[in-house]
């Protein structure tokens, strides 16, 4: 859908407003699944300029794997609709929260997943990190200029484990300069491919803290999916799956994006092999394979070539843990999307096997821009993620610092909050965890970092290591002080996260006057203080 409300948004006061919202969504329709929902078409892709949207939170009933069940809504839709700008553009978002529903998680904050936020650490939208959560009845802007990024990201709600009941969508910055422009033909709304594991009971139902994860139902590709259905021989027909439509000859530039709470995903195409150009926002060099693993909060883009005959392929994304009951059944759509030809039939592809003989090892992505981490070399500070858990302190970090906390040790939550000084090359080494849990995908706010020894490497490369913000454990990365505020490091398992997986590193305190100013976030926390709602 393509809706304009450019005046809606112009009306918008900036920061927050107190307007409430009238009645309670509807939580019996059957809601439409969405494909795209632009609030305002681009200008000039030549042209930057700022972007404006309206995200309206609230909740309905929608069955995208054939299930009904209670989802968080977006715009009155489920699924998050794609937000984009070009490089240089600036972004206003207004969230409106109206989340009255006790059975889902009802304060929020938006993050924008890989978005460095240089010197606007306010609009980063970490709930105890950067601001309050915001509580149903207001509307919340986060402003924030691009700073030259570009590239696939993702937004998501940063509170609990509320991202899992459907609030999050994509992002992507498009470059008109596009290093590797000649390598496709295709790259818009209907080339970006959505991963996510889907629950069919509301998270704050599913999950109590008690153990590592719920286990997931089904897996979802652009919103649809099939769950292990048993004894219902008319539930294949009636639960169509996502379709990836392509035409012989042509190129095209995929997107690819796990917005997961739990998996990581081997990503294959039946008969079709790809380059890797693009990781987490980093241009790389083009590597070609034939399958790639994802880890939680990764995205990457992929140039595929339509050169097979006219049919169907599937498309694979499989799961890196069992879905409920996939072992009963016969059903070779599972974690699957389609890949078709134009012209090929209306038809699922017959069940087969893929076996993938070039896989891509996380080693071959070389920055296409300046690769190389020779000087963190010379000059890097070592950390350790260490035994601590973050819990929401009674004041968001960046509020802590405002109101003159320097040091680490008066930091709350207590053992979390590490203060780092500018300009020094910082090595964080998180150790594998394969006896307790087989990868924890930890994503850097505020940052790209050098991967200087990726996961089941044994050889540190600071000449041409890969550049990204999400990576799995058993890694060394390191990264440059250059952007102040407080940063989390937290798995991007959500389940983990909000049992404390996660420390925050507090940058260059002392220049936190560098950082652009919001008056506003005390209002955020007085409103949240007095709502009585739980912080986690």
């Amino acid at each position: 859908m393509h809706v304009s409300l450019r005046s809606l948004v112009a009306s918008l006061p900036l920061g927050i407003s107190l307007l409430r919202f009238l009645g309670v969504d509807n939580p019996t329709s059957q809601l439409p699944l969405q494909d795209i929902a632009i609030i305002e078409k681009p200008q000039d892709p030549h042209v930057a300029g700022t972007r404006s949207y309206v995200l309206r939170f609230g909740t309905g009933i929608a069955a995208p794997d054939g299930y009904q069940r209670k989802v968080i809504t977006i715009n009155e839709n489920y699924g998050g609709p794609l937000l984009f700008g070009n490089k240089s553009d600036r972004f206003n978002i207004a969230v409106g929260n109206k989340l009255y529903d006790r059975d889902v998680f009802q304060s929020t904050s938006v993050h924008w997943h890989g978005i460095n936020q240089f010197l606007t650490n306010a609009e980063d939208g970490v709930g105890w990190v950067t601001q309050c959560p915001i509580v149903p009845g207001l509307f919340f802007e986060y402003y924030f200029p691009t700073n030259g990024q570009t590239g696939t990201y993702w937004w998501h709600s940063h509170v609990s484990t509320q991202y899992c009941d459907g609030l999050r969508g994509p992002l992507v910055i498009y470059d008109p300069q596009d290093p590797f422009l000649g390598m496709y033909n295709y790259d818009n709304e209907t080339t970006i491919i959505t991963l996510e594991d889907w629950h069919h009971t509301p998270a704050l139902a599913s999950f109590n803290g008690t153990t590592l994860f719920p286990n997931p139902d089904s897996v979802l590709i652009n919103g649809k999916g099939r769950y292990a259905k048993l004894n219902d021989p008319n539930y294949r027909k009636n639960n169509k799956l996502s379709v990836i439509n392509v035409q012989q000859n042509s190129t095209y530039r995929f997107r690819l994006i796990n917005m997961s709470c739990l998996l990581s995903y081997n990503v294959t195409i039946d008969g079709h092999k790809f380059y890797v150009i693009e990781s987490d926002g980093t241009a790389t060099r083009p590597v070609l394979v034939d399958s790639l693993q994802i880890y939680i909060g990764q995205r990457y883009s992929i140039v595929v070539k339509a050169d097979q005959p006219v049919n169907n392929y599937w498309f694979r994304a499989n799961p890196s843990k069992n879905i409920t009951n996939q072992n009963l059944v016969d059903d070779p759509g599972l974690n699957n999307a389609i890949f078709r030809y134009q012209g090929a039939p209306d038809i699922e592809p017959p069940a087969s096997k893929n076996t993938s003989t070039r896989p891509l090892k996380e080693s071959q992505l070389v920055p296409y821009n300046a690769p190389g981490a020779d000087e963190i070399r010379k000059k890097t500070r070592e950390w350790t993620i260490n035994n601590a858990s973050f819990t929401p302190p009674p004041l968001p970090v960046l509020l802590q610092i405002l109101r003159g906390t320097r040091n680490a040790q008066d930091f709350l939550p207590k053992g979390v909050v590490y203060t780092l000084p500018m300009n020094t090359a910082i090595r964080v080494n998180i150790p594998d965890t394969n006896g307790i849990f087989d990868a924890h995908p930890f994503h850097l706010h505020g940052h790209s970092f050098d991967l200087i020894r990726p996961a089941g490497e044994y050889v540190e490369n600071y000449s041409d290591p890969p550049r990204r913000d999400d990576g799995p454990s058993g890694v060394s990365f390191c990264f440059q002080t250059d952007n102040v505020g407080p940063w989390i490091l937290h798995c991007h398992i959500d389940w983990h996260l909000s049992q404390g997986l996660a420390v925050v590193f507090a940058e260059a305190p002392y220049d936190i006057g560098r950082v652009r100013p919001r008056p506003d976030l005390e209002a955020v926390c007085k409103a949240f203080n007095e709502s009585g709602l739980p912080p986690s």
